[in-house]
């Protein structure tokens, strides 16, 4: 066996891993972009079911495309319209609320903290504590820490403007993405053999749709929870019941902790000392761990039953998987592609080996 040229092989290998080294900085560089591609994608697959039922309704399909984009132009139309100047009021009532707790006499924190301390801790010396901290505060360099202060916000609305732009360019390209499916799906059909062909349409067909059925499942989730909180806050006289429901709508997109964590949030914000009774957040508490049960064994199974067919575990696997890969988009598109993996393996992998 004749062996190869060292200095060849050598430089084949030097290529090899300078090449795979651009692909992954070409990778992290256009991070961003992908984000937005792949939000993209995964709404459009999203809104693919809508557009498919409207079609199947005798409606040709630049109709069904123009009621679904003007149905969602309009949720968003109503969010920015409706919602939002409720949200601002309300937050504004909030923070009125908090400063005239502090400032009013009802709450004192220092003198708070102080009694706290002394009776947790008698035999720490409280006075000299707190003589420390004000001269560590007067040492402080006020311009400084001002200036700090101003290049985090001056951050904070550069970062608030990019997630504007963001959304904007998630938007067109969800509606271009959503009015293409047909020709992207037909592009890449016609890169696989036309032996292979008809299977691997079935099995895409019915990876995308699992998707586009996830995404409609989480976001009917979603509304239930909203809708039900703001009706629920606001019977039982909680502060700011739009901005919970908000809160609560938003935080079940969220698979898995999301509910729970919203309703942790909210039951929290009735707490607040000033703004609602203690009993109000007794009946918040209450109120969400019934639903959360009721969505886990009734609602959620019933409306996720055609979107994914996976057991528990891999469910809570994945998400977690996936939240520590791509944080919450990575959570979000966990579980569908655990389903797609599954439809794989079901339909693909296990019937080669009862084969052999």
């Amino acid at each position: 066996m004749k062996l190869q040229n060292p200095f060849r092989t050598a430089l084949i290998a030097t290529l090899g891993v300078g090449v795979g080294i651009l692909i992954i900085g070409g990778i992290q560089t256009l991070s961003t972009i992908l984000l937005y591609v792949g939000t993209a994608l995964f709404l459009a697959l999203g809104l693919d079911p809508v557009v498919s039922w409207l079609e199947r309704r005798k409606l040709p399909r630049w109709a069904a495309l123009l009621i679904t984009f003007a149905a969602l132009l309009a949720a968003f139309a109503g969010i920015i319209l409706m919602v939002i100047p409720i949200i601002v009021t309300q937050i504004s009532q909030l923070v009125a609320a908090i400063q005239d707790l502090v400032t009013g006499g009802q709450w004192d924190p220092v003198t708070a903290i102080k009694d706290w301390l002394t009776t947790t801790f008698p035999q720490l010396d409280v006075d000299e504590l707190f003589q420390y901290l004000s001269d560590w505060y007067a040492s402080l360099d006020i311009g400084a820490i001002g200036g700090s202060i101003t290049e985090s916000l001056i951050t904070i609305g550069g970062t608030i403007i990019s997630g504007f732009t963001g959304a904007v360019i998630v938007l067109i390209l969800t509606i271009y993405f959503t009015a293409s499916t047909p020709s992207l799906k037909a592009a890449v059909y016609q890169l696989v053999p036309a032996s292979r062909r008809p299977r691997f349409i079935g099995l895409s067909e019915q990876i995308t749709a699992s998707v586009g059925f996830y995404v409609m499942g989480q976001v009917s989730l979603g509304v239930i929870n909203g809708v039900l909180s703001a009706v629920f806050l606001s019977v039982i006289g909680a502060p700011f019941p739009a901005v919970l429901a908000v809160i609560a709508f938003f935080f079940s997109l969220i698979p898995l902790v999301g509910t729970l964590t919203g309703s942790a949030i909210i039951v929290l914000t009735c707490l607040i000392p000033g703004l609602s009774e203690p009993q109000t957040a007794l009946w918040a508490a209450i109120w969400y761990i019934v639903y959360m049960q009721v969505e886990a064994y009734f609602i959620s199974p019933r409306i996720m039953n055609r979107a994914v067919s996976i057991p528990g575990a891999v469910v809570v696997i994945a998400a977690l998987a996936g939240a520590a890969l791509g944080q919450l988009l990575g959570a979000l598109v966990a579980i569908p592609v655990a389903a797609s993996i599954l439809i794989i393996y079901r339909q693909v992998v296990i019937p080669r080996q009862n084969e052999r």
